[in-house]
């Protein structure tokens, strides 16, 4: 038997469906660290059954399937894949090249082919447990092991030597010939259970048997004596019957005449209710005018309410409009005298500018003479003409600060006689305001008197509408009674004929 090729898909950092054919050329895998010599020994491991992650150096069994990086994604299964050449028959099989397989999908599903076969994880480790292979096998070394072997670590080197004489197989052989043994035992065990079960049911059995013959003992005395008592009972419920029928025939003469009368009193009760129909559409149109005038009176109280809030927002706002006014005046009468304070500034302005006039020719004249002293007088001029300058922009500020006040003057004016406008609108519409005040007063008062009167009749009809139907409960109470009565009368006589027809309550011999 030799290994002839492995095939490894998305296990650990084998991305890629990757093959190593082991010709006889083949003595070794050789690369760097990190290329991924470990996971091969791994990949074997696993594919020949091992279990625990630990050994595959994972935290998790489904680690083994490629984890994707960067530039690739994930992997959706992990399959390892070995043939064997069985040349010489060593496994138990037909075939001269044995395929073994095993797939991880990430949901958890495991899955193990031999040849393409789906089989079990026993049938793979049978195949190969006389040859010395498998996934705790010492003909896989992996990393770590020769540690173990030379510390002995857990009976390492007894191992070894245990697979290598091909005593391993018997062992395995033997605990499971124990664990049938001992199957077997328990089987046992719960037949003698079993039996001693039996034996206390035979007992019980033979017991019944003495009781079921007793039984069709008694039951044959039972029909010949049951068989009289019915003769006996069927004699005297006819002549229950012939009681009950003339009975019955009292009951239904009395019925007919409660019939009679039920249906006078329905006649009575119809015409009170008639006259309760009139009566409640009447009531209905008193309450329908109540509601009216209800709506009507509070609809007035809205309006009122209203207008006394309008009334109050008018004193408010005349009482606001008059200080207003009396500020607007005496603002008005402080702009006027910063007027005539303004206008005697501007009369001095202008005096000042004529004077500056004179000295400006009397100073151009001098400068004419005095050409020669040019470069002297030069400094005199430029403050002169900076005078000039100064006075024309304080004229043309008192002029803007003028106009400004006359615009204000103006707009207050306008205001003033706005104010005194709304004031006189406002003073009519109180004038209005308390005319409909008192007309819907007095009209309040008379819908209050005739709200008086409806309550009172409204009271008068409760208590008639109230008698009217005392007597109708008292009727409907007499009409149930007597249908009661009536019903009990009809079951009885049902009852009793039903018994007499079906014969119940007499054993099945004698209905036959």
């Amino acid at each position: 038997m030799r290994l002839k090729t492995l095939e490894i898909k998305g296990f650990k950092s084998f991305a890629n469906e990757t093959v190593i054919h082991f010709n006889a050329d083949v003595i070794g895998i050789v690369g760097p660290n990190g290329s991924g010599k470990s996971n091969i020994v791994d990949a074997i491991r696993w594919v020949l059954g091992e279990q625990k992650s630990k050994e595959l150096r994972l935290d998790q069994m489904t680690s083994v399937i490629f984890n994707g990086t960067k530039k690739r994604k994930a992997s959706g299964v992990a399959q390892v894949s070995m043939t064997f050449e069985n040349t010489r028959n060593l496994l138990p099989t037909e075939y001269q090249t044995v395929t073994v397989s095993r797939m991880l999908y990430r949901t958890g599903e495991s899955e193990y082919r031999l040849n393409g076969v789906a089989c079990r994880l026993k049938d793979i480790t049978s195949l190969f447990l006389d040859t010395g292979i498998g996934s705790n096998s010492y003909a896989i070394i992996a990393l770590g092991m020769v540690d173990d072997i030379l510390a002995d670590k857990e009976d390492a080197r007894r191992k070894m030597f245990e697979q290598a004489a091909g005593v391993s197989k018997y062992k395995v052989r033997k605990r499971e010939t124990l664990a049938k043994l001992k199957s077997a035992t328990e089987d046992l065990d719960r037949v003698e259970d079993l039996l001693h079960e039996i034996d206390n049911n035979l007992k019980t059995l033979e017991k019944q048997a003495k009781r079921t013959k007793r039984y069709f003992e008694l039951k044959e005395e039972y029909k010949q004596a049951s068989t009289q008592l019915s003769l006996i009972k069927v004699a005297e419920l006819k002549e229950r019957h012939k009681a009950v029928s003339s009975q019955l025939q009292q009951e239904e003469d009395r019925y007919r005449q409660l019939e009679v009368d039920t249906r006078t009193l329905e006649a009575q009760l119809e015409a009170e209710r008639k006259t309760n129909l009139d009566k409640e559409k009447v009531l209905s149109d008193r309450q329908r005018e109540l509601n009216n005038l209800i709506g009507l009176v509070r609809n007035a109280e809205n309006d009122l309410r209203l207008q006394e809030q309008r009334q109050q927002f008018v004193t408010q706002n005349k009482s606001k409009l008059a200080g207003d006014i009396t500020n607007a005046q005496i603002r008005l009468q402080q702009l006027e005298q910063e007027i005539a304070q303004y206008r005697e500034e501007l009369t001095a302005e202008k005096r000042v500018e004529a004077r500056l006039e004179l000295e400006l020719t009397a100073a151009e004249e001098a400068l004419n003479k005095i050409k020669d002293s040019h470069s002297s007088l030069k400094t005199e001029l430029d403050a002169i003409v900076g005078r000039q300058q100064q006075a024309e922009r304080a004229v043309f500020e008192l002029e803007k600060q003028k106009a400004v006040h006359f615009n204000q003057h103006d707009n207050l004016r306008q205001e003033l006689e706005k104010i005194q406008l709304d004031t006189q609108m406002r003073r009519d519409e109180i004038g209005k305001l308390e005319v409909e005040t008192k007309t819907i007063e007095a009209e309040e008062r008379k819908v209050s008197g005739r709200l008086e009167t409806l309550e009172l009749q409204e009271e008068n009809r409760q208590k008639e509408l109230q008698k009217t139907e005392a007597l109708l409960e008292e009727i409907s109470a007499r009409m149930t009674r007597i249908n009661r009565e009536l019903d009990a009368r009809r079951n009885e006589y049902k009852l009793t004929k039903n018994m007499i027809d079906n014969l119940e309550g007499y054993p099945e011999s004698i209905r036959f």
